[in-house]
Formats: C-alpha cells, sequence, structure tokens
C-alpha cells in the first residue's frame, strides 16, 4: 500500500484517536484547575464519536496508510466500555498495533480485559513517586500507589513492557527524575521523560521551566551511565539510551529542544471528530459533520487525503512568540 504524504513527504502512519476530553486529573501542565474547573463545559455525548463512527473512520485511515492507532483522552478508560472499541480497532485489516495512553486509575480493574480484547500496548503517565510531588502534578491528591497498582496490573496481564511518561517541569518535579529512573531500572518497563511542552494555551508554558533533554540525561548519566540505542522505526519520537549495567531502556522526548517534526507521521482525531495534523493546531478539520451527512467511504478518504497533502505543519521547528497561534488546542482535547 502506498502513503499518502503531505507537503513535506511525510507519510500517514499514526493515528491518534480523543475517545474522551474528560478526566480525573487536573495535571498543571495538561487541565489546569482554574480553567477546567467544576463548572467547565465538556462535550455532551451526543456531541462524541460513536465507537461505530470511530471504527469507520479508522478503517478509512488504514486504506490510506495508517498501521498504528493510540487511544487518548482526556483520560480514554472514562469511556465506558472501550474495550469493545479495542477489539474492533484490533481487527481492521492494516493495522497491526492498538496502544492506550492512560494515567493509570483504571488500569488495575482495566487491564486484563483490554489485553483480552486485543491491544497492543500500555502507555502510563507518572510524574513523580511521592505523593506529594505527584499530588501536586495531578492537582487532584490521586496516590501513587494506585498508579503503581495498575502498571503492575498491566504487566501481569502480558503487556511487556509497559511504557511510563514522566513530563519534566523545572521547580516541579525536576527533583524526582533520580528517584524514577532507580524505580524503573531493572523493572522490565521503559520510563520516558518529556520536556515541559507548549501545548494549547491555559498550561502557563514559559521557557525557563523546561528541563532539556540533555540536562535529564547528563543528570541520570552521572548515577547510571547511558549509552545511545537506535531508533526502533523512522519518525520515533524518544530518543533511547540503556543503561551500561544493563538495567534496561530509558527514552528522552525532547520536542522543545530537538524538534522532530521533520518525521512526524501523526494525525489526531479529536472525540467530537475533529483532524488535527499537529499537536499545536489551532484548529481541526471537522470530519464528524461529513460522516453524519451520509457521507461514503470514498468521499471520506477523499476528504482526508486533501487534508493530508495540504500539511505544513512544522511549529516545533519554527517555534518563537511570532509564530505562535494566539488560541492552540488544548491537549487533553486532542491527547497530547
Amino acid at each position: 500500500m502506498s502513503h499518502v504524504l503531505d507537503s513535506r513527504s511525510r507519510p500517514l502512519r499514526d493515528l491518534r484517536i480523543s475517545v474522551t476530553d474528560r478526566c480525573n486529573f487536573r495535571c498543571t501542565y495538561c487541565m489546569p484547575k482554574e480553567i477546567f474547573g467544576r463548572d467547565y463545559a465538556f462535550l455532551p455525548r451526543a456531541e462524541l464519536l460513536s465507537f461505530e463512527e470511530i471504527t469507520r473512520l479508522a478503517r478509512v485511515f488504514a486504506e490510506q496508510g495508517v498501521t498504528k492507532v493510540r487511544l487518548t483522552g482526556g483520560e480514554p478508560l472514562l469511556r465506558r466500555d472501550l474495550e469493545r472499541l479495542v477489539e474492533t480497532l484490533a481487527g481492521i485489516s492494516g493495522i497491526g498495533d492498538v496502544a492506550l495512553t492512560t494515567n493509570g486509575t483504571a488500569l488495575a480493574a482495566k487491564a486484563q480485559v483490554l489485553k483480552n480484547a486485543g491491544l497492543s500496548r500500555v502507555t502510563v503517565s507518572l510524574d513523580a513517586l511521592d505523593d506529594e510531588t505527584f499530588g501536586a502534578m495531578n492537582d487532584v491528591s490521586f496516590p501513587v500507589a494506585r498508579v503503581l497498582a495498575g502498571i503492575d496490573a498491566a504487566a501481569e496481564a502480558g503487556f511487556s513492557p509497559v511504557k511510563v511518561n514522566m513530563v519534566v517541569k523545572r521547580g516541579a518535579n525536576d527533583h524526582a527524575i533520580v528517584p524514577m529512573a532507580d524505580y524503573f531500572r531493572n523493572s522490565g518497563h521503559i520510563l520516558r521523560m518529556i520536556e515541559f511542552m507548549d501545548v494549547g494555551t491555559t498550561n502557563g508554558w514559559c521557557l525557563d521551566d523546561v528541563v532539556s533533554a540533555a540536562e535529564i540525561r547528563n543528570t541520570i548519566h552521572a548515577s547510571w551511565p547511558l549509552e545511545p540505542l537506535a531508533a526502533n522505526y523512522p519518525g520515533e519520537v524518544a530518543n533511547r539510551y540503556r543503561y551500561r549495567d544493563g538495567a534496561g531502556e530509558i527514552g528522552l522526548i525532547a520536542s522543545v529542544t530537538q524538534p522532530f517534526c521533520g518525521g512526524c507521521t501523526r494525525a489526531r482525531l479529536s472525540a467530537e471528530g475533529k483532524l488535527h495534523t499537529c499537536l499545536f493546531a489551532n484548529h481541526g478539520h471537522d470530519l464528524r459533520a461529513i460522516l453524519r451527512s451520509g457521507a461514503t467511504d470514498q468521499e471520506l478518504a477523499e476528504r482526508l487525503r486533501a487534508i493530508w497533502t495540504a500539511r505544513a505543519d512544522r511549529y516545533s521547528e519554527v517555534r518563537s512568540a511570532k509564530t505562535a497561534p494566539t488560541q492552540k488546542v488544548e491537549m487533553s482535547y486532542i491527547g497530547g
């Protein structure tokens, strides 16, 4: 199958599907409580894509070359019966990988069901190991132990390795870099540390708050020497390292200091069916309206190809005050 290429010759390979804009955390870098408070108006259920609509779109994406799907949110496990969607997506011809990114709060209860449904991989967000720091980051005082229990349950269900994502913000949790590395060494899981990004417009992003991947690497290397690993595939976002003492692998995602726009093969579908061609987009393309107007699969495919072939996004490569749109789509809306 030939991939559809954008204006910078980047193929469409990965589809990230947000299944809900709701979350039970209020992480300061994603859904700050000051904005997403008790009165915040989330999407009504009728505006969300149904599982059948998501599956139909995923089939069309697969016909254009998508081979990997990742379910996100908000917190995707807040969407009831998510395993039904996993099962149908895993059965689509051409899609060989269905993954999930979750905050882990419901993973202990759902890991085995999701594995049985055909989920390929799990990524869990965890920003510190001590309750004080983690509680301040998630801003709902959710305990670390329950997230770790979810990671353990995922491993027991057969997800190996589990990837653990840590967003590093200076002055908030940068002191947790070494403890996190220490905990996940020899665990069989892969810790990935992510530079604090200017996604959306509500998280108060400032360049001074960014701990660079180079600084993170040097901090860990001082305790346990690291050596680089080759990428698993073209366009992989994490720079891979292994511990020289054989204690496993770690990843660093340097989207601010070392942008990887040139290899970006990801499209993002919001919970209400808007297609975004960049994490830092300020608008999306409404596929739900086309779906619900009675369009054929061929018409959907033509619209999708038109959107992707016109794509020229490279926000992180040209990031500056001049290029930043005044309003960007929030990470909780398109799943990071």
